[in-house]
């Protein structure tokens, strides 16, 4: 009877694991809620609340349960402040749909491809909304947002792969996403909501990121390889002419 009751309240199975998801999908319910009351500083504090157990362990251990739920971190972030920014309730629900679903699909997550699809998402929705979040900031913190973003959401791609050198190729990887923040930031362009440097470090990471993936799993055949650098190139040839290099806002 003990063994049985151990069981049924196991974080991952049972009564405990609906409990669990059931707390998971409340948090983006309690966040519009919290938006559509003008209390956008407490639906930051229901996401920091939702991840109390960061901190549920010994001291020693925070930098790496902060490293490891960085990416959940950045894409919760980024949804409150999609939230925020739309326009109408119906955008909003939508918004509040896609956290559902990274919440409990996404996130969830424990594949390769999964875990990697979430440090791309992540990046991607981090360096998306941080635009709207600091609209007119100072350069620096642009560049500062960039690293800190690309960075963690790297770290948290390779650590899936066990690669060796992760965090150095994390940093690099950080050090050219804010250089070209901090070039692109004096002819800060828009293609809609969505800023070129943004757009460009998202096209090129989940092309990079796909070779990568192909390599490791042996699928990177030279035909492919070709098929995605060019294709990399072209979109980026794309976004680069048919900016509006006149429309200089820094």
């Amino acid at each position: 009877m003990a063994k049985y009751l151990v069981t049924r309240f196991r974080p991952g199975q049972g009564f405990a694991h609906f409990f669990h998801l059931g707390f998971i999908a409340l948090v983006p319910l309690f966040v519009w809620f919290f938006v559509r009351l003008d209390l956008v500083a407490v639906a930051f504090i229901v996401l920091l609340l939702s991840k109390w157990r960061m901190f549920a362990v010994h001291p020693r251990h925070w930098i790496a349960h902060i490293r490891s739920n960085a990416v959940d971190v950045i894409a919760g972030l980024s949804f409150i402040i999609f939230i925020t920014q739309s326009s109408s309730v119906w955008t909003q629900a939508l918004w509040v749909l896609l956290y559902e679903v990274w919440l409990l699909f996404l996130k969830s997550g424990s594949s390769v491809t999964l875990v990697a699809l979430q440090a791309l998402v992540a990046q991607s929705l981090g360096v998306t909304s941080f635009f709207l979040a600091f609209e007119g900031a100072d350069l620096a913190i642009y560049v500062l947002g960039f690293w800190l973003i690309t960075y963690f959401s790297a770290r948290h791609f390779f650590a899936v792969f066990d690669e060796l050198h992760g965090s150095l190729i994390a940093a690099i990887w950080a050090f050219f996403a804010s250089s070209l923040m901090w070039v692109l930031g004096h002819w800060l362009i828009f293609f809609g909501p969505i800023a070129q440097p943004a757009l460009l470090i998202t096209v090129l990471s989940f092309c990079l990121s796909g070779l990568y993936y192909l390599d490791k799993h042996n699928k990177l055949h030279a035909t492919i390889k070709r098929q995605l650098i060019a294709m990399m190139m072209a979109i980026v040839f794309v976004i680069v002419v048919f900016s509006d290099w006149g429309d200089k806002a820094l």
